[in-house]
């Protein structure tokens, strides 16, 4: 395939970008086109992947077409396209140099909530989430630019936005049969299963949330580094990503960890003064 079929799968990709990634979307557009184009191609490729494992059906219609998905990369990387996002994702491969493996273990991830609803250990929900998070923000580093020893951060950004994913869905994913706190933390604070499943905030389930908070923080602070270590609009669009998820966590905390009686969001005017705050307005906000 050429050029004019890479570009329209460049703005198939950007379509999609535009219409799902909500305010990610106008993060990206502190990139230069080459860059932002590469990351809607990234955007794309991620939330289909996601979506073959979070659709309806049961877990073995899900298992095929993730199967399938994979070979679909794979061939993609030799020049056979069987979806309209692998033109621009291959060409973003090569242009950019963004390790294929990266790719797969986001695979690898979302292949995990087929098999495992319950995690006993941090180190089992540490896995998972560096396969559908840390594995990710590895892939977008690569299109942002960076110098230096830049994986260790990025690693653990994915981890704290994962956990912090994980702490405001709670509810919800318990509702799905989907428990990824860990076991071991349950038991030290007395918390049983059957009480997040029926969504009871006592104080036992406050203490074990503010300790998982705790370990959601400390990890935004191994993150910190990344952003000396980019680009600078790679840096901009970090922070952007990174501040959002942190003011997430710092909602949940100022509820008092009550994420059962309504979803946690950040309101607009949040958002936009989290824009000011990174120096980022006029170009998120300008049309740029």
């Amino acid at each position: 395939m050429g050029q004019q079929a890479t570009r329209q799968s460049y703005a198939w990709c950007e379509r999609l970008a535009r219409q799902a990634a909500g305010n990610f979307y106008h993060a990206f557009r502190l990139l230069p086109p080459e860059k932002r184009r590469a990351m809607c191609a990234l955007y794309a490729f991620f939330r289909i992947t996601d979506d073959l494992s979070d659709g309806p059906g049961s877990v073995e219609d899900k298992r095929l077409p993730l199967r399938d998905w994979r070979e679909a990369l794979r061939a993609s990387l030799q020049g056979e396209y069987r979806h309209p996002l692998y033109p621009a994702l291959h060409d973003t491969v090569r242009r950019f140099g963004v390790p294929v493996r990266h790719l797969e273990e986001v695979i690898d991830g979302v292949c995990m909530d087929l098999d495992v609803s319950c995690y006993a250990s941090f180190d089992e929900l540490y896995r998972y989430c560096y396969l559908v998070a840390s594995a990710v923000g590895l892939s977008c580093i690569h299109v942002w630019g960076f110098r230096g020893s830049a994986e260790k951060p990025a690693e653990a950004a994915g981890i704290a936005l994962q956990l912090t994913n994980i702490l405001r869905d709670v509810g919800e994913d318990a509702a799905r049969g989907r428990i990824y706190l860990p076991s071991e933390d349950l038991a030290q604070f007395g918390y049983s299963t059957e009480s997040l499943q029926a969504g009871r905030c006592d104080e036992a389930f406050r203490a074990l949330m503010r300790f998982e908070a705790d370990r959601a923080y400390a990890f935004y602070e191994q993150a910190r580094p990344l952003a000396g270590l980019l680009s600078g609009q790679g840096r901009a669009v970090f922070q952007v990503i990174l501040q959002t998820y942190r003011a997430l966590l710092d909602a949940i905390v100022a509820r008092d960890f009550d994420v059962f009686s309504s979803r946690v969001h950040l309101g607009r005017w949040h958002k936009v003064w989290l824009a000011i705050r990174a120096g980022l307005l006029p170009g998120v906000w300008g049309g740029v």
